[in-house]
């Protein structure tokens, strides 16, 4: 299996698993959250390039002012994304939270189509209308805008492109992303340690410990989907994605009894079946491939 497959598993597990990570955290406004989830992951990447004695390629980078505008647009995604969906989560709407990164991929496969001019196979067409089928019933049943479903999709399916396209690698992005963001987000905290409305340091113990691991739970799932998206075509990482969401859905339904009735069972069921379908496709394809491979080095 190609490595990037195995990246992209790995970013979406964790992140389907995110709401039992913010949820005990739910008394904590989510900017606070966010700014921590800022500050701890640029010192866990400063960390990673001292492991690595990468630090002298990150101020060369500051220097390059291309670079930087490229990576501040996609750290101000990161920061829009981050915010809308701590609140979304700590506000009761895991599930609409989850519809959201279902929408994602069909924006990820769009934007590697129109884009990035990848392609899709046949079958591939058949998983994509199903899933598409999937998303708008349910978003028709919502009755409203799922706003909180939107701004999650379009943020991340655009940072996904930026990732995929930036001249950087995941480590250097990374760190570059945050540390452009860590001032304001120390800034915000500082003014509300003055207001005395800060919550470090007056939460306990355990809740403390979460706002520091934050950065790691931060940065690892995005070290691993950028690795991912330089190795995989976006439109295959786009349906991967639906992993992710799957995961929060559970959690949302079974964990924090959120609504789900037949309705919801129909639209899901749909994009499941797309799911399906593509991870089947794309095993089929790869292994007939692996098999002419074989059978062309023996002749």
């Amino acid at each position: 299996m190609n490595l990037g497959w195995l990246y992209a598993l790995l970013a979406y597990l964790i992140w389907g698993l995110f709401p039992a990570y913010w949820k005990p955290l739910k008394a904590i406004p989510a900017t606070q959250l966010i700014a921590h989830r800022i500050i701890w992951a640029f010192v866990f990447m400063v960390g990673l390039l001292i492991a690595l004695r990468k630090t002298s390629r990150l101020r060369s980078l500051l220097r390059e002012r291309s670079i930087v505008r490229i990576y501040a647009f996609a750290a101000l995604l990161l920061a829009a994304n981050w915010l809308t969906y701590v609140w979304g989560v700590n506000h009761g709407h895991v599930v609409e939270a989850s519809l959201g990164y279902f929408i994602n991929p069909l924006l990820s496969v769009l934007l590697g189509l129109v884009v990035l001019k990848e392609d899709l196979r046949p079958r591939q067409w058949v998983a994509i209308a199903f899933a598409t089928a999937g998303v708008l019933y349910l978003t028709l049943a919502y009755g409203r805008l799922p706003w909180i479903a939107l701004a999650l999709a379009g943020t991340f399916a655009t940072y996904g492109l930026i990732t995929k396209t930036a001249p950087l690698d995941a480590i250097d992005g990374l760190t570059l992303e945050t540390g452009l963001l860590f001032l304001p987000a120390a800034g915000f905290l500082v003014w509300q340690e003055v207001q005395g409305e800060g919550a470090f340091g007056h939460v306990n113990a355990l809740h403390n410990a979460m706002l520091i691991g934050a950065g790691a739970v931060t940065a690892v799932p995005l070290l691993a989907f950028g690795a991912a998206a330089r190795r995989i075509p976006l439109s295959v990482l786009g349906i991967l994605q639906y992993l992710s969401p799957t995961l929060q859905f559970l959690l949302g339904v079974l964990a924090y009894h959120e609504t789900f009735t037949r309705v919801h069972l129909l639209g899901y069921g749909l994009v499941w079946i797309g799911v399906a379908i593509f991870l089947w496709e794309s095993w089929h394809h790869h292994t007939a491939a692996s098999s002419m491979l074989q059978i062309s080095s023996l002749e």
